[in-house]
């Protein structure tokens, strides 16, 4: 399973928000880009970048620094936030990020869902922000009626490969990702890779996630355990890789 550290950008800051409240945030780095020197350093090959003040005004924010991030991680990254228009897809892409996360737009116009697959492939993911099991949108601001998981089915049929589940009630909170939900998930959209986010607060959470038996968990995401301390890169790492070594001798 692979591991994603998180930088979540606010007015320039990485920051942290607890249940995607804009009001609840904290500042753990007013660099980004030395974040993700660090988190390179400390031997991340791979980074989630989420643009919370594109998120929550619809086109994105913090593009140039999202490229600068790109350029000093020099691994794979997933940049997200905001982009609910070709416009802002392309920006996205501009950025040199791996690849581009989809949210609102997945739920709200079909057509340029299709665009994106059509034009990104294997290089999107679609985010499902989840509460209570029902999709929001608009950087979690607002939550309609539309269930995770039969969004999700249909997604399975339009082409989608890329998966990113979160868990809202649980992020930021550091109590555990929602491993019922996530099997839920997994379970329903076989063809299609999920990442988890939200509520990992230990190492023993990675372990519940790499014991889940769903072959098609293929990452997870961590922010807050990494910047409060619970445990670091190189920590999780290892015990990603160590697990992963006993699943495969078994």
């Amino acid at each position: 399973m692979i591991l994603y550290p998180a930088i979540d950008l606010k007015d320039g800051h990485t920051v942290q928000l607890v249940q995607g409240d804009f009001a609840q945030s904290q500042v753990f780095n007013d660099d980004p880009v030395t974040q993700a020197r660090a988190f390179a350093a400390d031997g991340a090959t791979h980074l989630h970048v989420v643009d919370l003040d594109g998120a929550k005004s619809g086109e994105p924010a913090h593009a140039p620094v999202v490229a600068e991030i790109v350029a000093a991680f020099g691994g794979t990254v997933h940049f997200g936030g905001g982009l609910r228009t070709r416009a802002a897809i392309e920006t996205a892409v501009a950025t040199g990020a791996t690849r581009v996360v989809v949210g609102t737009a997945a739920l709200q116009d079909g057509e340029l869902l299709s665009w994106a697959i059509e034009r990104l492939g294997d290089g999107l993911v679609v985010a499902l922000d989840a509460r209570d099991g029902k999709v929001a949108t608009h950087g979690w601001t607002v939550v309609s009626e539309q269930d995770a998981v039969e969004l999700a089915e249909r997604l399975v049929t339009m082409g989608v490969r890329h998966l990113l589940y979160t868990d809202i009630s649980r992020d930021g909170m550091l109590e555990g990702p929602n491993l019922a939900a996530l099997r839920r998930l997994c379970l329903a959209v076989p063809p299609i890779q999920v990442i988890a986010s939200g509520g990992i607060s230990s190492l023993a959470d990675l372990r519940h996630l790499m014991r889940l038996p769903m072959a098609n968990l293929a990452g997870v995401i961590v922010g807050s355990a990494l910047y409060r301390g619970r445990f670091t890169v190189p920590e999780a790492l290892a015990e990603l890789g160590a697990d992963t070594a006993q699943k495969e001798t078994r």
